[in-house]
């Protein structure tokens, strides 16, 4: 039996996320597909666009037989730290072969040479970088420069960490080399638009293009050719029922937040520094929208993403204290089963007998299983994150609040 991993955030599943399933079976010659799968809050430090409940359907009706929630921690996270996590619940399971990622650049032995240039950190590379960074430039421009100090023979391959696909299947590789695992990683050429552009223009448009559409033509209509049928079926039933959950419908709730623990300050929460914290509480009387807060926070050294992540970081109860105890007992504790296929049962058996880390299907069941009180806080964050989102949910659509103790994992 062989098993090919995909890490994933499917906001929404389209039509490149199936093609990059049905690819990562027939080059890795899989047998089975286990995706770690973002759950209701995303790097781009935003909620996602539905809950992860409807975006596991979508995967498992598209080729994927298994769907494992990533833990918000490192969901909500920077390239390195979402890929460390990720990679550390495929690596855990003891069953995953294989870990299939999507790039621009499309040629693993680059990314490898790269990411080893990245892991060695050579006294040339940490003093070219630091010596950058010194001088003002941004981190990316600094890494490009400290990329060529120590390694002149990649110059030419700067190109390559202009992309964001590329950024993160280099951390994939970084993980995999540093957990000296036995995973074999392969990347696919990206299709389409590329991840950041905004405009549909192909039938492999962009995640972002499609929740940009949706969210300015307020017609589904205008994505139908951008996703595979059950995809766009499952969100025209869902669709201004529980769908969609925008960026700014977290301004309330944040900037409650903000004002409730302004005197406090910030700095207890995930990659916030005093700097940061300083000017949060300099400008939370003056502003109570969420995109209005990152505009203004933004900066050269400081993207947009990354204030949003710091903003959610704070909303989220996620602490810096919490982050490095993770990190120091080897990232997880568990893997929590959003979905999976009555056909997979061969896989679930076989991660049962080969896991490091126990199979969570039942929220109630937890306790019996996670050993670690830190396990425990791990889990209690994700189940914390995804009341927060069933209440957007309810807030926005007049639902019925759903209790994450009490949903039916997706069973197909």
């Amino acid at each position: 039996m062989k098993t090919v991993g995909i890490i994933a955030e499917y906001n929404p599943f389209h039509n490149g996320h199936k093609y990059q399933i049905e690819q990562a079976k027939k080059i890795t010659g899989a047998d089975y597909c286990v995706v770690v799968m973002s759950g209701d809050f995303v790097q781009r430090g935003t909620p996602a666009i539905m809950d992860k409940f409807l975006r596991t359907k979508a995967a498992l009706m598209c080729g994927a037989d298994l769907v494992i929630e990533l833990p918000v921690y490192y969901a909500t996270a920077s390239a390195e730290f979402f890929a460390s996590g990720a990679v550390s619940i495929l690596d855990k399971l003891g069953v995953i072969d294989s870990l299939c990622f999507g790039s621009e650049c499309g040629d693993i032995e680059i990314l490898s040479a790269i990411s080893d240039v990245f892991i060695s950190e050579s006294e040339e590379f940490r003093a070219a970088l630091k010596q950058a960074l010194k001088k003002g430039d941004s981190y990316p421009k600094a890494r490009n420069y400290a990329l060529s100090a120590a390694a002149p023979h990649l110059t030419g391959q700067l190109e390559v960490l202009n992309h964001p696909n590329n950024i993160l299947g280099l951390e994939y590789l970084k993980a995999l080399k540093k957990r000296k695992s036995n995973i074999t990683p392969y990347t696919i050429t990206r299709l389409g638009s590329g991840y950041n552009d905004t405009d549909l223009n192909t039938s492999y448009s962009s995640a972002l293009a499609i929740r940009e559409s949706i969210t300015q033509t307020h017609d589904i209509q205008s994505i139908k050719n951008q996703l595979p049928d059950f995809s766009y079926e499952l969100i025209s039933q869902a669709y201004l029922k529980t769908l969609p959950i925008l960026p700014e419908d977290i301004s309330p709730l944040l900037h409650y937040k903000l004002l409730m623990e302004r005197d406090a300050g910030f700095e207890k929460y995930f990659d916030i520094d005093s700097d940061f914290s300083d000017k949060l509480q300099k400008y939370i009387p003056d502003m109570d929208a969420r995109a209005d807060i990152c505009d203004t926070l933004k900066s050269k050294n400081m993207t947009y993403t990354r204030v949003a992540r710091n903003l959610l970081h704070l909303l989220l109860n996620i602490y810096q204290s919490d982050t490095d105890t993770y990190r120091s007992e080897d990232f997880v504790y568990y893997a929590r089963i959003l979905g999976f296929k009555k056909s997979a049962s061969p896989l679930l058996s076989a991660i049962k007998s080969a896991s490091a880390i126990p199979l969570i299907s039942k929220l109630a069941d937890a306790e019996s299983y996670i050993e670690s009180p830190n396990g425990l806080s791990m889990l209690k964050a994700d189940i914390q994150a995804s009341h927060l989102y069933s209440l957007m949910v309810q807030n926005k659509f007049n639902q019925s609040f759903q209790n994450e103790y009490t949903r039916q994992i997706i069973i197909i």
